[in-house]
């Protein structure tokens, strides 16, 4: 199976069901193959064909599903790029592939022309303005000109094999460049297909695109939204007010968002002024959310609430918290506690949560264990870094980084990154537990909790917490709030309060950036 049976299959099924709203433009999917049709003869006038790369700069926009499907059917292999990367960042990547075209907003045109002129690789830039105000002053070929020089035509289906790549995803690495996750065909259709089981998906449903499209916490969406002929409904930058309003304004039945924006959401005052009627399924991703957040969701949204968790290298999806039929007959607070997991193996996913020795840790929800993974979602691997692709998969198992208990039915819950575990004296301090105690105070927005050196005892815990606007507390009654909930040694030992915790690209918590600060 190839995904380039997707989009003619909703476009034959379901030709005058609306594909997108997107601001003021509406389109139906016989409209939007059309469009992708005349874009794959552009990009294939532009050089690109099988396995030649696309690279795109974009919001979420009508324009960014539509460069999904114009490289796929042009035969090429897309390359979203991270709008919050430095023009120094973006030629690597571009030099990295070879992206012989650039997609790119003219929001950000200074940097995608400063990114395309650092380059060795001989790159074109395609201009896309979404707002009149956005002019590129930069040379390049106008993305509207391009598709309207193009004659409708059948959309292609280049001869590929299920082991092709279709897009590359830079992730953010700790030390030195990115690194580039390939995904296949068989990666991404079997993702999308066990994800349309397990969430139901229909095509009476709407999807809202919030988190950004170059990451799979919402570009998962493209192709499986598509298969089953939903509508996508495309935020374009985040901005709590304007993502509120598109939940009720475009009858938004189902998103995944990460949690520091569900955090924003739910602290945001128009909040609980509003009544999200069609709102069926909320879901979080990217990283751990605490339960007293949770609970706020499910309080706020009334709708079925599914914790995810995956990586770029699984497409993203490895489990959800979705619960089974004799979990949904327990007391609710029970219910809560699952609700709140990491979750049990998605549809396809074989997952262990193994200790240094490859060993299965007990199923007692205390042992602490890396989980890894297989299926035909994983990536085969990192662009044309072989070393690092040995080094992640060892036995036929990917080995995530994350470490994790599992308890009797089989869900797992996330305690840390390998790599954010604080060894304090003798004891391990695993920095979500302390997060979640911390979320629990009435007075903390957000809050990230790391390792810092300490002469006594190695590692000394350090909270740093944004406090709630007109909200107040000290570091005393912090560390006193998390003594009453965790252990003590666990507790942070200083509190530093910040206006605002650092993000990364894709929007989480940078404890990167926190620690360079040295916090």
């Amino acid at each position: 199976m190839l995904l380039t049976e997707i989009l003619p299959r909703a476009a034959a099924a379901y030709p005058d069901r609306p594909a997108v709203i997107c601001g003021g433009v509406r389109l139906n999917y016989r409209e939007v193959a059309g469009r992708v049709s005349r874009l794959s003869s552009a990009l294939a006038r532009l050089g690109i064909g099988p396995g030649e790369r696309v690279a795109l700069l974009h919001r979420n926009c009508h324009r960014a599903l539509e460069a999904y499907f114009g490289a796929l059917h042009a035969g090429g292999v897309l390359v979203p790029l991270n709008y919050r990367l430095t023009a120094n960042d973006l030629a690597y990547i571009i030099d990295d592939t070879e992206s012989r075209v650039l997609i790119a907003d003219a929001a950000w045109a200074e940097l995608a022309a400063e990114a395309v002129a650092q380059a060795r690789t001989k790159c074109a830039l395609v201009w896309s303005i979404c707002d009149a105000e956005d002019k590129p002053g930069q040379a390049g070929l106008d993305y509207e000109s391009l598709i309207g020089a193009g004659a409708p035509q059948p959309l292609g289906a280049p001869a590929l094999e299920e082991e092709a790549p279709v897009n590359i995803y830079y992730t953010s690495g700790t030390t030195g460049h990115q690194k580039g996750v390939v995904l296949t065909h068989r990666n991404i259709y079997s993702h999308a297909l066990g994800t349309i089981a397990e969430l139901r998906l229909a095509e009476g449903d709407v999807w809202a695109h919030v988190a950004p499209m170059f990451h799979l916490a919402d570009a998962w969406a493209v192709w499986a939204m598509t298969w089953v002929g939903a509508c996508h409904a495309m935020v374009g930058r985040f901005n709590p007010s304007l993502v509120l309003r598109a939940l009720v304004d475009c009858a938004v039945t189902v998103t995944n968002l990460i949690p520091t924006m569900l955090n924003d959401l739910v602290n945001h005052p128009e909040a609980r002024t509003r009544q999200y009627k069609s709102l069926r399924l909320l879901m979080s991703g990217g990283a751990p959310i605490a339960p007293e957040l949770v609970r706020r969701l499910i309080e706020t949204f009334r709708c079925e609430y599914v914790q995810t968790y995956g990586l770029t290298e699984t497409s993203p999806y490895l489990t959800f918290s979705l619960l089974k039929e004799k979990l949904r007959r327990l007391p609710a607070e029970e219910q809560m506690r699952y609700r709140a997991m990491t979750g049990r193996a998605a549809l396809g996913v074989s997952l262990r949560v193994v200790d240094e020795q490859g060993r299965d840790v007990p199923a007692d929800g205390r042992s602490v264990g890396e989980i890894i993974a297989r299926g035909e979602r994983i990536t085969p691997g990192y662009w044309r870094l072989p070393q690092a692709t040995a080094e992640a998969f060892r036995d036929g198992w990917f080995h995530t980084g994350d470490l994790a208990t599992i308890e009797g039915e089989g869900y797992l819950n996330i305690v840390d990154r390998r790599k954010d575990v604080i060894l304090s004296g003798a004891e391990m301090v695993y920095s979500t537990e302390v997060e979640n105690a911390l979320y629990e105070h009435p007075a903390v927005l957000e809050a990230a909790v790391i390792g810092v050196p300490d002469q006594r005892w190695g590692e000394a815990v350090l909270a740093v917490v944004a406090l709630k606007p007109g909200c107040a507390a000290s570091a005393a009654e912090i560390i006193a709030h998390c003594q009453k909930r965790i252990a003590r040694y666990k507790c942070p030992r200083s509190v530093e309060f910040v206006a605002g915790l650092p993000r990364t690209g894709s929007g989480k918590i940078s404890k990167k950036e926190l620690r360079g600060k040295g916090s």
